[in-house]
């Protein structure tokens, strides 16, 4: 994916001359991280309502989907979001899903996926976890949607504030090293794990 390293630091980009789509690729933060929390706690709730796990069982596999999780995110983000350029069509897909933020990384609205398409890709993670997990899912999900709620909060703050001047500095500084200076680097924006074991550390 071509990646440029000279982002507009202000401004937007339009995606869509059609008005309407053009608004649905827009979010506020806050919809998508209130979304994702209710419903990972009500697929809880409704799990241990009905038995289907318990407090041990969810201890366990709450946080594996939670791990799972930043390992998509990485696997995304290096993958698909800067799939190499063949055609054009893959030029107008990856600008659409991942370059304009590139190239408009404080466009705050831009900065989480439209609550449909994030809604419609859940569904089809649950059924896919089910396959595996049955009905140990109501654990596993939540914890899988928390992540992607974590890593929405996480890319906001490091794009919309300051570095704080503590550990949790090396994501701000992690992900400017990929928006700026190397877009084939420091892929995870959550967790620098995959970036270790992966060795894509800036």
């Amino acid at each position: 994916m071509e990646i440029t390293n000279q982002p507009h630091n202000r401004g937007t980009g339009q995606l869509f001359n059609n008005k309407l789509l053009e608004k649905m690729t827009r979010t506020h933060i806050a919809v998508p991280l209130i979304f994702f929390s209710v419903v990972s706690i009500g697929l809880m709730f409704y799990g241990l309502h009905n038995s289907f796990i318990n407090g041990w069982n969810a201890s366990l596999l709450f946080p594996l989907g939670f791990l799972l999780f930043t390992l998509v995110e990485y696997l995304m983000h290096r993958f698909l979001f800067h799939l190499p350029i063949e055609t054009e069509g893959a030029k107008k897909f990856t600008y659409t899903i991942h370059g304009v933020h590139h190239d408009y990384p404080k466009d705050k609205d831009r900065l989480a996926m439209p609550i449909p398409l994030s809604a419609l890709l859940s569904v089809g993670f649950f059924f896919l976890f089910e396959l595996f997990l049955g009905n140990l899912v109501f654990a596993f999900l939540p914890g899988f949607l928390i992540g992607y709620a974590t890593y929405l909060w996480i890319h906001y703050m490091v794009h919309a504030f300051n570095p704080p001047k503590n550990f949790w500095k090396t994501l701000w500084v992690n992900h400017a090293i990929h928006h700026y200076k190397n877009p084939e680097k420091a892929f995870g924006v959550s967790s620098p794990l995959w970036d270790v074991i992966f060795r894509t550390m800036p």
